[in-house]
């Protein structure tokens, strides 16, 4: 845990005792702050009250003496109204932070020059912080791995002299962050998303912005007109900028080239890596993710060895494009966090022969705006409740069965692969939908999909697994 020592012996609000918000809360109270929490949700109350946090309905509260309001980031800050709390906090003059903002400020006051990165952009954000903390670590550095990638960054160790942090930041974090200022802070890309916390895809631009414009070296993907504007704007205002790109060369900074990432600077290029040989990072997303990581580990000092050796031994982030097994020339992919067609589309984008598991809860558009890759897929495994409407966009242009379990779809996608001549195949889970409808998260979907590949004859696991 880290200690909120920057607000000892002050009155603190707190809205929000998720597990977020209950971890501030404790943080806050190690450090000495005099804290007075609420939440919506009676259970959520009662669990912070059991662990020994003051609470109360902050209607009934005395604003005038309360140094910092910190709100959970999934309580609505601006848009589509402002919550209660909010309102209250801005009539009483009272600035609005959350545990992001808490964490730098005690960065700033116990180690200044530890190393902070820090990574946003609509998507790839997870996978590329995941890369980071785990180039880091390859390389025998003390890292820190929070934020939104699901751990609670206050909960991580205090900030110390060379000690490394790799904080995944959501646009409802950096909104609650004003003073954000990583040594190096990463912007992957911009498409609209979250508008109805943000109202118009402008302000959520704008908030993106602000992670890069307090780093101390801005490192920014431009291929997209949103992201490419930012990263003007910030390297007008006097912040070093380091451009990177997954389409085009840059004069100064990493693209990539097919597979191979290269480095541009002084008007010279040269190539850093071939991605070709690494499982764990394909696709031009990846380039993109891999670019972005190259780029933040230079800027903290690691070297072009240690980043190399990282990269290739990136066992990939859980339930992500994951390759789990292999047998002969079928290799098996976990890619459960695909919940919607744009998220299984990197996926579909990244293997040339593809035994396709997909279904579960559905989500509006279904898998239309997959039918460009609808060439590559061999046949389709069908569960869930989209098996029916699924089946019906496939039609005539894809084979596929109904299977209804994902352990029927697992054995029939491994049997008929293995009958496959065709070269490298992939028995892909990309469920294009919500798990819901047989369970609890994608993540439970994604331990399923493993132990069921680790249960069929003959197949190499390339993780490890409980079983």
């Amino acid at each position: 845990m880290i200690p909120v020592t920057t607000l000892k012996d002050r009155n603190v609000a707190l809205f929000g005792l998720g597990g977020s918000g209950l971890a501030t809360a404790q943080a806050l109270v190690a450090g000495g702050a005099k804290v007075f929490a609420w939440d919506d949700n009676p259970d959520s109350v009662a669990k912070a009250a059991s662990a020994g946090i003051a609470t109360g309905d902050l209607r009934k509260l005395d604003w005038s003496g309360v140094a910092a309001f910190v709100l959970s980031p999934g309580v609505p800050l601006t848009h589509p109204k402002p919550h209660w709390s909010v309102d209250l906090a801005r009539a009483a003059g009272v600035e609005i932070i959350g545990d992001v903002e808490l964490f730098v400020r005690e960065r700033r006051a116990h180690a200044p020059d530890c190393p902070f990165i820090a990574i946003t952009g609509t998507n790839g954000k997870s996978t590329t912080t995941a890369l980071i903390a785990h180039i880091l670590k390859a390389s025998g550095r003390d890292t820190q791995l929070g934020g939104n990638i699901g751990t609670a960054v206050l909960t991580l160790d205090p900030p110390k002299a060379g000690r490394f942090y790799v904080v995944e930041c959501s646009s409802y974090q950096i909104d609650l962050a004003p003073t954000i200022d990583p040594t190096a802070g990463i912007l992957l890309n911009l498409t609209p998303d979250h508008l109805d916390r943000h109202g118009t895809m402008q302000h959520y631009a704008d908030v993106k912005e602000r992670l890069v414009a307090g780093s101390d070296t801005a490192i920014v993907a431009v291929d997209d007109s949103f992201t490419t504007l930012i990263a003007d704007r910030v390297e007008r205002a006097g912040t070093k900028v380091v451009r990177i790109s997954r389409r085009q060369p840059v004069a100064d900074g990493l693209y990539a080239e097919g597979t191979h990432i290269r480095l541009a600077h002084g008007g010279g290029t040269r190539e850093l890596i071939d991605l070709s040989p690494i499982q764990t990072l394909r696709g031009g997303h990846n380039a993109q993710n891999a670019a972005a990581a190259i780029a933040a580990c230079l800027a903290v000092g690691v070297s072009e060895e240690h980043i190399r050796a990282g990269l290739s031994s990136f066992p990939g982030l859980k339930h992500r494009m994951q390759p789990v097994g292999r047998k002969d020339h079928v290799v098996f992919v976990n890619d459960s966090k695909a919940t919607n067609a744009e998220a299984a589309a990197p996926a579909l984008s990244s293997y040339d022969r593809i035994y396709w598991i997909a279904g579960g809860l559905p989500k509006e558009g279904g898998i239309a705006s997959l039918t460009g890759f609808f060439p590559k897929i061999a046949k389709a495994y069908l569960i869930g409740e989209a098996a029916a409407a699924f089946a019906a966009t496939l039609g005539e242009s894809v084979p596929y069965e109904i299977s209804g379990t994902l352990e029927r779809a697992v054995a029939h996608a491994a049997a008929d692969a293995e009958k496959d001549g065709a070269g490298p195949l992939a028995v892909l889970l990309s469920p294009a939908c919500a798990s819901f409808d047989q369970y609890k998260n994608f993540e439970v979907r994604g331990d399923d999909f493993v132990g069921h590949v680790a249960a069929l004859p003959g197949v190499t696991m390339l993780i490890e697994t409980n079983g």
